[in-house]
Formats: structure tokens, C-alpha cells, sequence
């Protein structure tokens, strides 16, 4: 814009009234003044500054349409009460500070001629101050609907309204569609019934009869989450894991609609078609599985939808690469002159040279391949399937074993006494019986009775071997629990009486393998199952030439997947489910990060006031009272809002502090009772 152009909207006869260089203009004259003549008035009331998008707004508005309103100013007087040439602007400072921001960008020159009113007779304070009191804005439904009218009658897109108005497109778009409110909402709107917050949920969708319909629906208790969800029921949020997986301009490209949500920071929205994104991603996962099984040539390939598939099979665990002599040599080269390099790097990071070499011996490297892989005589018999993680990732689980072909997992021990017939043990599990008499004549087998007895006394001398030797015990004992944890089919080849049950969890809480904690507990478990051995039988010899540090760190990984605390009430144990309190404590667990309140995942699934208990725990008395009167599933939704991010857990989840101050001790001579099993979470453990 130029000064010209501005200027031209000026009243000619405005230009006459300027003042001259020995008269004082008089009250309410019209008159002309240099931009960099007008001055801030320091009686103006108004002491907090304009915010920078009003003066953007102001700015805007003065480069289409010029200044409307006239600013109001009076004469600047020196110390002997002469005026100085300068005038203080005693109302539109606004306008003032926009002119200056387009002086700024060199949009008007800083002399450009600004039109004002003199005012000498009132008090500059008092008129500053009735400026800014007495002034009403208007309604914003009424700036609702003007900007649709805009966009209507004028055809100005969102971009053009947003320049002729100092705002964002994204304003503007977001006004348009709620200027397009059903009329009957848009009157309840102006009445007061319905507050702005509320007529944006309802106008997420711009449906009026939809609007219409959920307005009726809801009656008096409109809460603005629960207008959202059935303004969207039977959509899905723009940031599930499908959508995420799947991408939402691939979803749109396969024909796919998305309702936008105008009035959150993020432009999220709903999609409108859940079949098709079902669709979506299982065809990903599909394509990924039979990409994986080609790439790394499994004998299958499968998507599924949940890890309870997963768990059903067994699992078989990358070993080391064995690799040649000049294999290794090259291999050592290369990362030690990575990591000179990358030592080497100075305040300013890598030069480009050095950062090219590192990409030359990366790609160098990966080209050997990775150091613990799958033999191919495993992956002819074992499978890979992909699953949907939370955050919408693809989970690639390899090394699965089908039932079927588990029985080449790993062959019998060929030294084993060929003639083990399948008698049981107390345990149930198969026993070898004494040799039968050979064919030929020698001497007469030992008896049943006696090789009972002479092993019977070699066990006790094999207990008082190992427990003289501390290094071996301990070897036994992760020997034990890594057979039944890695080698489930082969956790009995050993004598040591020592059983380890593992639960799958799965399928008494769907997506629990994939929580936080989950992944931690299969990659610990994926970690040292490549450091063990194919086979059952080498076990013993590779654990021999382990560190005890590192069995430690194996019998921890073993024993923590045998622990089982779910409080089932067909099957209660309250000494076992006690005693699982007591190592929550020892190993100050902290559920709040593994687990969060949600509507799926407890407010939902409990009663009102187990929901209003929660909230008041975890905020305030008041914001529970303000959710009282909703319904069962508008509560649970506005219940996970108010206390995400609140760290508040359920009680059969938290953990007790050491800190905390112990029972007193029961009288001796009175026989102690177990805990009593808690009664509420039982029931919550049935619902």
C-alpha cells in the first residue's frame, strides 16, 4: 500500500483544515497530521498495550479499507506552554500502533498523513477512558455470520478474509463454520443457552440436521465432550493407532472421508469410513508379513490382530553369527575407525569429509549383516507374524514355533537311554526304568529296591556337593528356570525339583504385551535368548562359563516372567497375592508408568462412584460435582480428561511405601491369619 492510495481516501476538504504555522486548531477540527507526529498520550487509561495480533489486526484493516475512525488527539504543549508540533492520541492508540507496524515494513512512508479530530475542551483521561467502557462489541455470532456473508456474497476465500481482517485463515475457516450453525443453535448461541465452547463441539460437524438432532437428544446437560462424540460416533479419531498406521492421506486417497475438527490446535479430526481403514490395515500388516517372510525367508508369514496369537506358540531365539577370520578382522577395522572418528569430532561436529567416511563404514557394516541372526534350518520351521503396536507401529514377533512343528524344534539328546518307556513320575512327567536284562548271559541287573536306594544316598550326596559350592547352586537354579522359560518342552532335564509356571496375560487383558512394561519384559527375554543356545543339551556347558553377575541377571529375567499376581476370584491365593505386595514395595514399583486411566481401561468398566472417586483424588471435590449429573459414558470421558496427566492409579494398582507406618504387632499367644484378600477388587477383577 502507498501513501497515495490512503491518502486518496482522505476527504479533500480534510486537507483544508490543517494547521497552519501560527494557528492552533481549534475544537473538534478536522485536521491532517504527519504519521511520525502522533505521539502516545500519557493520560490515555488504557495501560496494558495492545497485543500484537490486534495491532496486526489493526494494521490489516487500515491497508484494505484505510482509517475509518478518525483517532482523537490533543495538542502537545512544551514546559512554557507553547505547542510542539506533536500531537498525543488520546483514543485510537490502536490505530496509531497499526499505521506505525505498516511504516515498519515500509508499507507507508513514516510521514504518511493521518487524519484526526482535535479535542481541547474535555479531559483527555476521562474521554480515553469513556472510549474504552461505553463501547460494546458486537456478539460474536453476529461476527459469525458477517464473515460467512463475506464468503457468500463476496466470494472471499479464507485467505482473502483473514488479510482484510489481521487473522489467520485458520480463524477464518474456523468462524465460517460456525457462522453455518443450524439457525436453531445459532439462536440459542445469542440467547446465552448455549455457550461458544459447546456450539464448536456441535459444529465440528457442519450436519444441521445432525446438530439438530443431538441438540434435542441431549436436553438440558449438554457437556461439550459429550455434543463431540455424538456429533463423531461411529468415526474414528484422526490419531488412533489404525490411522497412524495407516497414514490419513493414504486413507483419503483410497476414497476415504475426514471430518476436520476446526477448533483444536492440531487440525485432528475423524474419519468416516472404520470399515476401510479396517481394511487398510490389514492389508498393511499383510503385505508386511509376506515382505518379512520373503526378505528373510521364514517358513511363514501371518498379520494378527492381538498377541494372544503370539502367545499360543513357541519361540525360538537368534544366536550369534559365526563369522570368518577376515570377516571379523574387517569388521574390528571398521569400528575402530568409527569411533576414532567420532572421538575426534571438535565443538563443531564432523567435518563433511569425516561425515561422509562415517556413512561409507556404516553402510560397510551393515552390509556383513546383523551380529545375532536366525539359522536357516530355524527358519524353515518357524514363522514371523506382525502386529499393530499402540503407538500405530508395526511389531514384527519372530521365531514363532507352530504346535506342529515343534517336535523338530530340537531333537531328543541322542545319548539318551533308548529303552525310557513312558511311565510317569509323581510329577507326571516320563521316567526311565531300569535297564532289562541284556540278551546275553552276564550278571544279574541290579534290583529295582537297591538302585533306589543307592541313588537315593547319591542324591544326598549331590545336595551336599552343591550346597558346599555356592557358584554351582546357583548355576543349577538358572539352569532350572532357563529350560522351562527358553526350552519349555525340555524343562525337565534337570534333577533340580524346581517348577516355574508362566501365564500368558493376554487374554485376561488385551494389549497388556504391548504396554511399556510388556515390551521391556520380551526384550529382556529376546536378549538373552540369543545369547543361549539352539538346543536344550548345550545349556549346561554355556552357562558354566557365565559370570555370576550375568546368571544373576538371568535368573532375575527367568523368575520375573514366572510371577503371577492377577487376583482372579476363582482362584484366590491371598498368602501368594500378599506376598506380591511385598515385592511391589521391595522393588518400589510405580504402575503410572505402564499403565494410565482411560475410559476403556477403567472409568468405563466401574461405577459412578468409583468414577467420581477417582476424580476427586486426583483434581478437586468441584470437578468431580461438575461431572455428577452426566451420564455413564459422558462421565467416563470427561473423567479421563480431568485426571490424565494426574498420575492417579487405582488402588489394587499402587504400591505401598516402606516408608509407611507398620501394624502394630497382635499380642503373642493369638494366632495370625493371612491378609485378608482385598473384597473391591475382586469385584473389579469380575467386572
Amino acid at each position: 500500500m502507498t501513501a497515495q492510495s490512503t491518502q486518496a481516501r482522505i476527504p479533500a476538504a480534510a486537507g483544508a483544515a490543517a494547521t497552519g504555522a501560527d494557528q492552533e486548531p481549534v475544537h473538534g477540527a478536522e485536521i491532517v497530521v504527519p504519521l511520525n507526529r502522533l505521539k502516545a498520550s500519557p493520560k490515555n487509561a488504557r495501560k496494558v498495550p495492545h497485543s500484537a495480533a490486534t495491532i496486526e489486526a489493526f494494521a490489516a484493516s487500515i491497508k484494505v479499507k484505510g482509517v475509518l475512525q478518525p483517532p482523537v488527539v490533543e495538542i502537545e504543549r512544551g514546559e512554557d506552554g507553547t505547542a510542539t508540533g506533536n500531537y498525543l492520541v488520546t483514543i485510537g492508540e490502536g490505530r496509531r500502533q497499526g499505521l506505525r507496524l505498516l511504516a515498519k515494513r515500509k508499507q507507508i512512508k513514516r510521514t504518511h498523513p493521518v487524519k484526526v479530530v482535535v479535542d481541547t475542551e474535555n479531559d483527555a483521561h476521562e474521554i480515553s477512558l469513556d472510549e474504552n467502557t461505553t463501547r460494546e462489541a458486537m456478539h460474536p455470532a453476529d461476527q459469525f455470520e458477517a464473515f460467512k456473508r463475506l464468503a457468500d456474497e463476496k466470494g472471499y476465500g479464507a485467505e482473502e478474509i483473514g488479510a482484510r481482517f489481521g487473522v489467520t485463515a485458520t480463524v477464518v475457516r474456523q468462524r465460517l463454520r460456525l457462522g453455518a450453525a443450524a439457525p436453531e443453535l445459532m439462536a440459542a448461541y445469542r440467547e446465552g443457552a448455549l455457550a461458544l465452547d459447546q456450539l464448536m463441539a456441535f459444529c465440528v460437524s457442519g450436519d444441521q440436521d445432525r446438530q439438530r438432532q443431538v441438540f434435542e437428544q441431549l436436553g438440558e446437560y449438554r457437556p461439550v465432550h459429550a455434543i463431540r462424540r455424538a456429533m463423531t460416533e461411529a468415526k474414528v479419531r484422526a490419531d488412533d493407532r489404525r490411522a497412524v498406521f495407516v497414514g490419513v492421506e493414504a486413507y483419503e486417497a483410497e476414497g476415504g472421508s475426514v471430518l476436520r475438527d476446526l477448533f483444536t490446535e492440531d487440525g485432528g479430526g475423524w474419519l468416516e469410513a472404520p470399515a476401510l481403514l479396517d481394511r487398510m490395515v490389514g492389508d498393511k500388516l499383510t503385505a508386511l508379513a509376506d515382505e518379512a517372510r520373503q526378505r528373510e525367508d521364514w517358513k511363514w508369514a501371518e498379520a494378527a490382530s492381538d498377541y494372544v496369537a503370539v502367545n499360543a506358540l513357541g519361540r525360538v531365539y537368534p544366536v550369534e553369527v559365526v563369522r570368518s577370520e577376515d570377516d571379523a578382522a574387517q569388521i574390528a577395522a571398521l569400528s575402530e575407525e568409527y569411533d576414532a572418528l567420532v572421538s575426534e569430532a571438535g565443538p563443531e561436529g564432523l567435518t563433511p569429509e569425516a561425515d561422509a567416511r562415517l556413512e561409507e563404514i556404516d553402510k560397510a557394516l551393515q552390509a556383513f549383516g546383523p551380529d545375532f541372526d536366525y539359522p536357516a534350518e530355524v527358519k524353515a520351521r518357524a514363522g514371523v507374524m506382525v502386529l499393530l503396536g499402540h503407538d500405530g507401529l508395526a511389531r514384527f514377533e519372530r521365531g514363532l514355533v507352530r504346535a506342529e512343528d515343534a517336535v523338530s524344534d530340537r531333537a531328543p539328546d541322542p545319548d539318551a537311554p533308548e529303552s525310557w518307556s513312558e511311565a510317569e513320575t509323581q510329577d507326571g512327567e516320563t521316567a526311565p526304568p531300569a535297564p532289562e536284562a541284556e540278551a546275553d548271559e552276564g550278571p544279574a541287573p541290579l534290583s529295582e529296591r537297591l538302585v533306589i536306594d543307592l541313588t537315593a544316598h547319591r542324591t544326598m550326596g549331590l545336595r551336599d556337593a552343591v550346597q558346599a559350592d555356592e557358584n554351582i547352586a546357583l548355576t543349577v537354579v538358572v539352569h532350572a528356570l532357563a529350560l522351562q522359560v527358553f526350552y519349555p518342552a525340555w524343562g525337565t532335564w534337570t534333577p533340580l525339583q524346581l517348577r516355574l509356571g508362566v501365564t500368558g496375560l493376554e487374554r485376561l487383558a488385551p494389549g497388556v504385551s504391548d504396554s511399556p512394561a510388556g515390551r521391556r519384559v520380551a526384550d529382556r527375554l529376546e536378549a538373552w535368548g540369543a545369547r543361549l543356545p539352539e538346543e536344550a543339551r548345550d545349556l549346561w556347558a554355556v552357562l558354566m562359563t557365565v559370570p555370576p553377575s550375568d546368571l544373576l541377571d538371568l535368573m532375575a529375567c527367568c523368575a520375573g516372567v514366572g510371577l503371577y499376581a492377577v487376583r482372579d476370584p476363582h482362584d484366590r491365593k491371598p498368602d501368594a497375592l500378599a506376598h506380591a505386595e511385598t515385592l511391589a514395595t521391595a522393588t518400589g514399583l510405580d504402575m503410572t508408568g505402564t499403565w494410565t486411566a482411560t475410559a476403556a481401561s477403567y472409568f468405563s468398566r466401574v461405577s459412578k462412584a468409583r468414577v467420581l472417586e477417582a476424580v476427586t483424588e486426583a483434581t478437586t471435590p468441584e470437578e468431580a460435582g461438575r461431572i455428577a449429573g452426566f451420564k455413564k459414558g459422558d462421565m467416563a470421558d470427561a473423567a479421563e480428561r480431568l485426571v490424565e496427566g494426574k498420575g492417579w492409579l487405582p488402588s489394587v494398582l499402587r504400591t505401598v511405601s516402606d516408608a509407611a507406618e507398620p501394624e502394630a504387632p497382635e499380642p503373642e499367644g493369638e494366632a495370625t491369619e493371612p491378609p485378608a484378600a482385598d473384597d473391591d477388587a475382586y469385584r473389579f477383577a469380575a467386572e
